[in-house]
């Protein structure tokens, strides 16, 4: 009996051994995101610009808005097409805009800025839109900045 006991236990060891298959890997969350989109609404209220913001996950996932008062109304689907362009693409709309038109979901107008970690994981995209394109992109930039993420990978 005791020879019997002993490959029981391997397997039921092995059973509960969790398996390394798959790694974990970082995440956006939301206090993440609502730091990027926080941190761009002081930026760009310090310029008297009035902006909508758009903060997505990886998988292209709204995780959080903000459209200031004085926005255009069309300005909040700029910023989202932006933000989910660069979220899922991980390619800043300043460069998509040089692919051409046509491919659905693309941006074509900057503003739109991919952000990873520091170790240069995609975790998502920002699309802030309703100031001039330098500006829609610089805020989206100063939002990254404060989450101590990058506005491109390694």
């Amino acid at each position: 009996m005791r020879i019997a006991s002993i490959p029981a236990a391997g397997i039921a060891l092995a059973l509960c051994t969790p398996t390394s298959a798959q790694s974990a890997r970082p995440m956006l969350d939301y206090a993440t995101a609502a730091t990027i989109r926080d941190t761009c609404l002081v930026w760009a209220g310090e310029r008297d610009l009035n902006v909508a913001i758009a903060v997505y996950d990886e998988a292209g996932r709204l995780i959080t808005f903000a459209f200031m008062d004085g926005a255009s109304t069309a300005v909040t689907d700029f910023a989202m097409w932006k933000g989910r362009s660069a979220a899922t693409i991980h390619v800043a709309s300043k460069e998509t805009a040089n692919w051409g038109e046509g491919a659905p979901g693309v941006a074509t107008w900057e503003g739109g800025t991919p952000f990873f970690t520091q170790d240069g994981v995609a975790l998502g995209g920002v699309g802030v839109s309703g100031a001039e394109s330098a500006d829609d992109t610089a805020c989206g930039e100063a939002g990254i900045a404060a989450a101590g993420l990058l506005p491109q990978g390694r």
